[in-house]
């Protein structure tokens, strides 16, 4: 893999030069000549190396620019030359299994040339230029095609990798010609075609598309289907439609993190894009040390094999944690185009809200909340508002599911970021400190999360459950109940408890001790299957219908205690198994 000049990004019959007057930081004033454009790529150029940074703002003669990299011996006059390019995504085959930086630099290759100690102004492919791909072309010659269109297909691991007309592509095109079906590079030229006016275009196996603008052709329908996340609490209390938008804040140290990566590991989707944006290294090491060895549940494949894994730490330059999220999410869109089912999981959006607000205090524009800019709500927006739910030309639809982890200061949920994420997606999981002081986990409080998808999965259940919907809010309904006989009892004590109240209050403790909560250890609690638990959460739902009679508090409490021993001790057998049958058949015995 050979390092990028950066003279081969820009187009030699436009350059254009400036030179930096001021520094700030890594933000740059720079004075320049001819006409450049908002949100361009520039290259700062240093004596050994040249400096990647985008356009961010344009007054005049004058302009800011933020580096990505790390700004130390630039001088006055250091001469920059601007690229016509906005900051990019490379979109082709070989980019599940891949980990890159925000600006997606294959960081294997980075090591590779330059060790593990990564230099200033190393930029490479993030595509393998020499790996061959078995092609097979669909498109045919005299074939009218448009942007998105299929032209051939190549195998990507499991998956049927489309290539595609490029999306900057606009227009309708004529195939004039079609490569035969055999092993090629992604430089290859697969086909050529005709616009409207007669100019001929080559399309290659790889296309590129900026970042900031969302990817997205063919008609946006309503989400229908639900994500299979193999976590009771979110699977029946809070559930996730496929092409839907859920939060997950949390104070640090309440496992934000950990639900990331087991949604990473167990989700029913095609493929995860994960987006480690100003995460410790730490974290991101343990991802990448344990996804190769994992294995998915639903292909029994490793998970890497799905998965695009994007590292901005916390130690990286803080101008590229923007980037690595629009990097993560123009991914997505991509796998999204050829009918696949994505998950974008983003950790975390406050760092990314931060790195915003540096940006924008360094441009000295007036702050908002917090310091945070004006238009901090409308960029969360924005963000989560490229989720949803395709209906592709060729009658196939393909998803996004958008998640995100926020990490408000001190757990408070009335801050900017939490508030203004709060108001766009579809599904808040809250995680608590008191639940998670209490090794209640995951540690998603049941009392302050929510989910309007509810009444859809519910429709969709319905088919399998009768009244699953009604089943869910019962529950939660004893649930809320039961939390406010416990403050009750807190007071008064359990003697001053009227009988009634004491079961509401111990059937409520039971959901939640052996339903809601999992051992991420065990192998087999891990991981529940939605089948699985449509079969607890009947008995569940039985066990909340039932109408027991006890002459004490103690021998209601011995029952529940009972109770509650025997279903979690179902909750580590294996759904198809022996002991698993004949342990359900012996609780539906003693509630009845």
């Amino acid at each position: 893999m050979s390092i990028i000049n950066a003279g081969q990004e820009m187009k030699a019959a436009q350059k254009r030069s400036g030179r930096v007057v001021k520094a700030f930081g890594n933000l740059l004033q720079v004075e320049f000549e001819g006409h450049i454009s908002q949100g361009e790529v520039a290259m700062v150029k240093l004596p050994d190396t040249s400096l990647k940074g985008e356009v961010i703002e344009i007054a005049g003669k004058e302009a800011k620019i933020q580096v990505y990299e790390d700004t130390r011996d630039i001088k006055l006059h250091t001469p920059v030359e601007f690229t016509d390019n906005l900051l990019e995504a490379e979109l082709g085959p070989g980019l599940l299994s891949s980990i890159v930086d925000g600006l997606q630099n294959p960081l294997e290759g980075v090591a590779d040339v330059s060790g593990y100690f990564l230099p200033r102004g190393v930029y490479l492919p993030p595509l393998d230029r020499k790996k061959v791909w078995d092609y097979a072309p669909i498109a045919k010659v005299g074939q009218i095609v448009e942007r998105g269109d299929t032209l051939g297909t190549t195998l990507e691991g499991r998956f049927d990798h489309h290539i595609m007309v490029p999306f900057a592509n606009y227009g309708r095109y004529t195939i004039t010609w079609t490569i035969h079906k055999g092993s090629y590079t992604i430089d290859t030229v697969i086909a050529k075609a005709k616009d409207e006016q007669g100019n001929e275009h080559h399309f290659k196996m790889y296309q590129k598309w900026p970042v900031k603008n969302a990817l997205l052709h063919g008609e946006r329908i309503k989400p229908s289907k639900m994500i299979d996340t193999g976590l009771r609490i979110i699977d029946t209390q809070f559930p996730v439609m496929k092409g839907g938008t859920f939060c997950s804040p949390g104070p640090f140290g309440a496992g934000k993190t950990v639900l990331q990566h087991h949604l990473a590991k167990y989700s029913s989707v095609d493929i995860v894009v994960s987006v480690a944006c100003g995460e410790r290294a730490g974290e991101v090491v343990e991802v990448l040390r344990e996804f190769p060895h994992l294995i998915d549940p639903h292909t029994n494949e490793t998970l890497m094999t799905r998965t695009v894994i994007i590292c901005n730490t916390s130690s990286m330059p803080v101008a590229a944690r923007e980037s690595s999220v629009y990097m993560g999410i123009t991914i997505a869109e991509y796998y999204r185009q050829m009918g696949l089912d994505v998950l974008l999981l983003a950790d975390s959006t406050s760092r990314w809200a931060q790195a915003l607000r540096e940006i924008s205090g360094r441009l000295e524009e007036i702050p908002g909340d917090e310091a945070f800019p004006a238009y901090l709500a409308s960029r969360i927006a924005e963000f989560y508002e490229r989720s949803g739910v395709v209906a592709l030309n060729n009658g196939k639809q393909g998803s996004l599911t958008i998640g995100g982890a926020v990490s408000p200061a001190g757990g408070n949920f009335e801050e900017p970021v939490t508030q203004a994420t709060l108001a766009v997606v579809g599904a808040f999981l809250g995680l608590s400190r008191e639940r998670s002081d209490s090794r209640r986990y995951p540690a998603i409080d049941p009392l302050i999360s929510w989910s309007k998808y509810i009444n859809e999965v519910g429709r969709e259940l319905d088919s399998q459950v009768p009244g699953w919907g009604k089943m869910v809010k019962k529950t939660e309904s004893i649930l809320r109940k039961g939390h406010e006989i416990g403050k009750r009892m807190e007071v008064v004590g359990e003697e001053g408890t009227a009988i009634d109240d004491m079961v509401i209050y111990l059937k409520a403790e039971l959901y939640d001790f052996a339903y809601l909560q999992q051992n991420a250890f065990d192998k087999e609690d891990a991981y529940c299957p939605l089948k699985k638990q449509i079969v607890l959460f009947q008995l569940i739902d039985a066990i909340m219908n039932k109408k027991f009679h006890f002459d004490t508090h103690d021998e209601a409490r011995d029952f529940f205690l009972a109770l509650q021993n025997q279903l979690k001790n179902i909750n580590f057998l294996a759904f198809d198994s022996k002991e698993f049958k004949e342990s359900l058949a012996k609780v539906k015995e003693l509630v009845k």
